[in-house]
């Protein structure tokens, strides 16, 4: 009799842990991989100086969003650095002036270096579609991680993500008119900011 109760509970405990195993598979969401729409995501840069600022936009290659079910888990893009344009100068000789200066070895070496990359490694939420997104930033060959928020809005067809990215141009050798490479007195009103920004938004779809 008591060899029937153990044998019976043996089976109880058992059912139990499969049905326990199953229902945990079958609440886990697979990680899914967006393709960011190229046509419809944009990059702006600003970058400021003593007298002013300029800002313009940046094509996007390609890209990919990781979401694991609304979650974001990952990502990574390519920008198109052959593609810069100015927005805020109507002078086209001057506009096409500042576009070569940015493409030169002084700025961005975009012969020798045509694309920028960033590949995500970590994505920590801090609630609301608002997340800390750490990854490896390369620009003009060199790779330096980076912090930066961003906002996820995920639907039923993808994702929107909005960010603003603050870079150090000078951790990329990127030294023209830069306080970290020359005197700031001596460069006077031709100083240029070391820190320019990118103003992300991604659409990415399934």
């Amino acid at each position: 009799m008591n060899s029937l109760k153990s044998f019976a509970a043996s089976v109880a405990v058992s059912l139990f842990a499969l049905t326990a195993v199953s229902a945990a598979d079958g609440n886990k969401t697979k990680a899914t991989n967006l393709k960011v729409d190229v046509s419809k995501s944009e990059v702006i840069w600003t970058g400021k100086k003593v007298t002013g600022e300029h800002t313009g936009k940046i094509s996007l290659k390609e890209g990919t969003v990781i979401m694991d079910g609304a979650k974001l888990a990952g990502g990574k893009f390519t920008a198109d650095l052959t593609s810069i344009t100015n927005t805020d100068l109507t002078d086209k000789e001057y506009n096409g002036k500042l576009i070569g200066h940015l493409k030169s070895d002084d700025f961005f070496g975009v012969e020798k270096h045509p694309t920028a990359t960033f590949v995500s490694t970590k994505a920590v939420s801090k609630g609301a579609g608002v997340y800390d997104v750490t990854g490896n930033l390369t620009i003009k060959g060199i790779t330096k991680p980076v912090t930066f928020p961003v906002t996820v809005k995920a639907s039923a067809t993808g994702a929107d993500i909005t960010g603003k990215l603050v870079i150090d141009r000078s951790k990329f050798d990127i030294k023209y008119n830069s306080k970290s490479f020359f005197d700031a007195a001596a460069l006077g009103d031709k100083l240029v900011n070391d820190d320019f920004t990118l103003d992300i938004k991604l659409v990415a779809v399934k």
